[in-house]
């Protein structure tokens, strides 16, 4: 006769076991976030090693300081937040020049609102991949993790008015990218 005997394991038990250092939770916790913070690291990351490479560090982060998470909070939030603040790091260690300011930003509206629906999730990877260091975490922090300007401005240490001209040109820079109409 078989016997087949299925462990669950709560968050609680998991992170206990985490802070131990067990390997077995750590491999569960790596396993069970990989792929939603993968995504986030790949946002920030001009190119899939460097993604790889923050989602690393940020992991090692997380099972450094997993005796700092408070029971009752989301797990998932919990590593997201330390995974974007890997990211912030890295972008400030890697900065060397700051961008010009722009006294006023202004908005860009889309011609066509049915070109972005056709292309694939890839396609707008890539063309995030590729703008500059400081345009693709302004466009990040601003766009997909709803930080306000002054957030942006006091976490890479730029001005709001700096964090408000790098997203314009980031949406530019996209709106050539994925639109192909260049703006003069």
């Amino acid at each position: 006769m078989d016997l087949l005997l299925t462990l669950t394991w709560d968050e609680e038990d998991l992170v206990r076991a985490c802070v131990r250092q067990e390997r077995w939770a750590q491999q569960k916790v790596y396993e069970d976030h990989y792929g939603k913070m993968m995504g986030i690291c790949q946002r920030y990351a001009s190119r899939e090693e460097e993604a790889l490479d923050l989602l690393h560090e940020g992991f090692m982060k997380v099972f450094r300081s997993m005796d700092r998470y408070r029971p009752g909070t989301s797990l998932e939030a919990w590593i997201r937040t330390i995974m974007v603040n890997t990211c912030i790091d890295h972008f400030r260690r890697a900065q060397r020049h700051r961008t010009e300011e722009l006294e006023e930003a202004m908005g860009i509206t889309r011609d066509d609102p049915t070109v972005l629906d056709a292309l694939s999730a890839e396609e707008i990877l890539e063309a995030v991949r590729q703008l500059s260091p400081a345009y693709r975490m302004v466009f990040n922090l601003f766009v997909l993790e709803g930080f306000s300007h002054k957030e942006i401005g006091d976490l890479l240490h730029i001005t709001e008015s700096t964090s408000r001209s790098n997203l314009v040109k980031a949406r530019m820079k996209l709106q050539e990218s994925l639109i192909g109409k260049p703006r003069p």
